[in-house]
C-alpha cells in the first residue's frame, strides 16, 4: 500500500476493503461494501492496488502441504509484523466464520497484499526420490492466469461497443475466472458479476476503468490500447453458472457473456 495511507489511521467503514478484494463477503455485505466504495476515494485506491489477489488465492488453495512458511522470505518488500497481523486477524476472523477457504490463504493474502509482487514460495506435498519436500514457486499475471485456462466464452454489446472474454477453471472449491475487457471507456467503476442456473447473483471482481479505457483501437494512450485482464473467482461449480454480467457500479449492464 501507498506510504501516504500508511502514515493516517483508517477508520473501521474502510477495513471491509481488504475482505471485499478477496471475495469473502455475501451478497448482503458486498452491497453494502459497494455503495460506501462509490463515495470513498481512500477505498477505491485500494481496491485498485488489490486487484488480481483474489485468482493468486485461489492458485495458492491448489497447491498441496499444509502451508506457507517460506513465503516472506519470497517478497522482495517485507511487511512489519503489526501490519501483517492486523490483516491476517481481520482476513481470518471472515474467512472461519465463512469456512470457504483454508488457512495458509490468509497469511499468504496478508503477505502479497503488503509486498507486491506476484511471487511465492509454497511447501509441495509429494516427496521427491529421496522423500524431501520440494518447494514450488508460484508467479503470475492476471493475463498469463486467463491464458491458462482453456475453456473460454465471449460476447460483445452492440449498444454498449464492450467486449469481454471469460475463462473458466473449476477448482474443488468453486470456480477460478479469468476476464480479457476491451472496447470499455471510463472513467468507472466494474464488476464482474456470475449469475448462477438459480437466478443467484455472485461478485467475482471489481476493478476501476480510467477515463482513456481499455481495449480502444484509436486510444489515446498505449496502455488505453490493450485488453485489460482481470482475475476473480466465485464458489458455485462452473456447471452451476448461467451467465456472467459485467456491469458498472450503477448497475447497467456493458455487456453479457453465456457460460
Amino acid at each position: 500500500m501507498s506510504g501516504s495511507m500508511m502514515g493516517s489511521p483508517v477508520p473501521n467503514e474502510h477495513e471491509t476493503v481488504g475482505a471485499y478484494a478477496l471475495g469473502i463477503l455475501d451478497d448482503a455485505e458486498a452491497t453494502a461494501f459497494e455503495a460506501h466504495l462509490a463515495t470513498c476515494e481512500w477505498c477505491a485506491q485500494q481496491l485498485d492496488e488489490l486487484a488480481g489477489m483474489e485468482p493468486m488465492l485461489a492458485a495458492l488453495a491448489d497447491l498441496p502441504g499444509s502451508g506457507t512458511p517460506a513465503i516472506g522470505e519470497s517478497l522482495s518488500a517485507k511487511p512489519s509484523p503489526r501490519i501483517v497481523n492486523k490483516l491476517v486477524d481481520e482476513v481470518a476472523e471472515r474467512r472461519a466464520q465463512k469456512r470457504r477457504r483454508s488457512m495458509y490463504m490468509v497469511a499468504a493474502a496478508a503477505a502479497l497484499i503488503i509486498g507486491g509482487p506476484f511471487v511465492a514460495m509454497a511447501a509441495s506435498g509429494g516427496d521427491s526420490g529421496g522423500g524431501a519436500k520440494q518447494n514450488q514457486v508460484l508467479a503470475a499475471t492476471p493475463k498469463e492466469l486467463f491464458d491458462s485456462m482453456s475453456d473460454k466464452v465471449s460476447a460483445t454489446d452492440s449498444s454498449t461497443g464492450v467486449s469481454a472474454t471469460v475463462a473458466m477453471q473449476e477448482k474443488n472449491w468453486g470456480t477460478s475466472l479469468g476476464l480479457e475487457l476491451k472496447g470499455v471507456k471510463g472513467p468507472l467503476k466494474c464488476s464482474l458479476i456470475a449469475v448462477g442456473t438459480n437466478g443467484e447473483r455472485w461478485t467475482a471482481s471489481t476493478w476501476s476503468v480510467g477515463k482513456w479505457g481499455y481495449g480502444i483501437p484509436n486510444g489515446k494512450t498505449e496502455e488505453s490500447k490493450q485488453p485489460l485482464y482481470i482475475g476473480g473467482a466465485v464458489a458455485p461449480a462452473q456447471n452451476d453458472i448461467d451467465h456472467f454480467e459485467v456491469v458498472d457500479s450503477d448497475g447497467n449492464k456493458l455487456v453479457q457473456v453465456a457460460a
